[in-house]
């Protein structure tokens, strides 16, 4: 395979044999699918060479409107996934959202005849996607495509992981299809695979993006007054509040080229593009909300931030501050409380340590405590992250009283800003990262997403300074 810079069509296609085994696969779901009278998902899985950029080619090979989905965390050792097009689709919404998408992926993965579970990690069939904040998030027009629930089953899917590199191409098969013209038709959407770079930010020159506020800044100033009054009078202990910033650019956002951008610059935290139809979802996220690799799960419990230096000195003492300042060290230890107490009942031992840490990305730091569980039966990562969301990182505690507090003081829908996006493989392992630092692109709108943990001694106009520095992560990247 020809692998490096811009590729031409015909160079990802099958190898013969594996053509072959890619036909044995779809005779084997047809048989399944007949005898049950409903479609069964096959699928292959082949080794391409270590410096395939599974972005690259994804974003390379797009045909217009076709729903793409790109995930990495470079520092961790080079973790990439992205995904095109959609095989079938799994949507939900309400409160048994998560166990209803979950239930619909255990029975297709189940059915599969695919390498999994025995082949290499992550090979078989995939199911991407995310959830909104909210159990009917994403009602407001703009966030039409993005569902309260909705995983995809790709056509093609590109993993990394260190030096290896996967391709997995999948079929949903139907009891009256053709197991030839199927294999035919998913092998000539690997010959048509094609590598190109990314493309390049590239604002217009003459017209400087205008950036407006969903609400005014006074109105955010309110709202953590309020929820300060709240906390005090013994509501709630902590909850959190966010806001919506737009910006508008004189020509269509880039989402590609603005994924590029965000991989460069936080290389530790979950970079992540969802694209449906022509609009896509963009997030940096720093929080893992949950990854399950057998019985082991595994989830890190992030509240409280500070900004970054560029001098060393100034900004170690910055993270000192953040370690010994009560106001943040109280809303860690709320969302370390929720996580282990939410885990312990499937676990057989939950683990923190008892100080934090701190996690630095690039324009912020915050306090982080990883939390690891060893749990007694495999609980699905669809399921346990339905259990953990929403943490009191990004929805309040207690929950029952935060929950409908957060959008009569926002005044936003939120959709799937803090909700959980990632994936899930046959074996039901996987991960969902919280949306955070993100982004929705319509166009040439941007609707950008920031909150902040309000505690008994939030200040409102401290909470607004640290949304505006959370913003930072994506505002100069689409502003130009």
């Amino acid at each position: 395979m020809a692998t490096v810079g811009t590729t031409s069509p015909g160079a990802f296609a099958l190898a013969p044999q594996d053509e072959e085994r890619l036909h044995d696969r779809i005779g084997e779901a047809l048989a399944r699918a007949r005898r049950s009278g409903r479609e069964v998902l096959a699928a292959v899985t082949v080794e391409l060479p270590a410096d395939v950029d599974p972005a690259e080619v994804v974003i390379g090979s797009r045909a217009g409107g076709e729903p793409w989905f790109c995930c990495e965390q470079p520092e961790r050792d080079r973790a990439a996934l992205a995904t095109l097009g959609a095989v079938t689709r799994l949507e939900a919404s309400g409160p048994g959202r998560f166990t209803e998408l979950a239930g619909l992926w255990r029975r297709l993965a189940r059915e599969a005849a695919c390498d999994a579970p025995h082949g290499p990690a992550e090979s078989g069939p995939l199911a991407v996607g995310g959830f909104s904040f909210a159990p009917e998030g994403g009602s407001a027009p703009h966030w039409g495509g993005f569902r309260p629930a909705s995983l995809h089953v790709p056509e093609v899917a590109l993993s990394r992981r260190g030096e290896v590199v996967l391709l997995t191409l999948c079929a949903a098969v139907q009891p009256d299809d053709d197991a030839g013209q199927v294999t035919e038709s998913l092998a000539a959407r690997a010959a048509a695979l094609e590598r190109r770079p990314l493309p390049l930010v590239d604002p217009d020159p003459t017209v400087r993006a205008r950036i407006t506020g969903t609400m005014p800044p006074e109105h955010y100033e309110d709202a953590v007054a309020r929820a300060v009054e709240q906390v005090r009078a013994g509501r709630l202990e902590k909850v959190v509040l966010a806001r919506e910033v737009q910006v508008h650019a004189s020509q269509p956002h880039d989402a590609p080229a603005i994924y590029g951008l965000l991989r460069e610059a936080f290389t530790g935290c979950h970079v992540i593009a969802v694209g449906r139809g022509e609009r896509a979802f963009l997030s940096a996220s720093p929080e893992l909300l949950v990854r399950r690799q057998g019985l082991r799960a595994s989830t890190l419990a992030l509240a409280g931030s500070v900004g970054r230096s560029s001098d060393p000195a100034t900004d170690a003492h910055l993270g000192e501050q953040l370690m010994r300042s009560p106001k943040d060290r109280e809303e860690q230890a709320i969302v370390v409380r929720r996580i282990v107490r939410t885990l312990s009942p499937l676990s057989v031992w939950v683990t923190a340590p008892e100080e934090p840490m701190l996690a630095r990305v690039a324009n912020i730091q915050h306090l982080a405590t990883p939390i690891r569980a060893q749990l007694r039966e495999p609980v699905p990562v669809i399921e346990l992250a339905g259990l953990l969301h929403p943490t009191p990182a990004v929805g309040g505690e207690p929950r029952e009283e935060a929950e409908p507090l957060i959008p009569a003081l926002e005044g936003l829908d939120r959709g799937w800003y803090a909700g959980p996006v990632g994936w899930t493989d046959v074996n039901e392992d996987g991960e969902f990262c919280v949306a955070l630092r993100c982004a929705l692109l319509d166009g040439p709108v941007a609707r950008c997403y920031a909150g902040v943990g309000v505690v008994r001694d939030s200040d409102p106009a401290a909470e607004l300074a640290e949304t505006e520095v959370k913003l930072q992560a994506l505002l100069p990247a689409l502003a130009g």
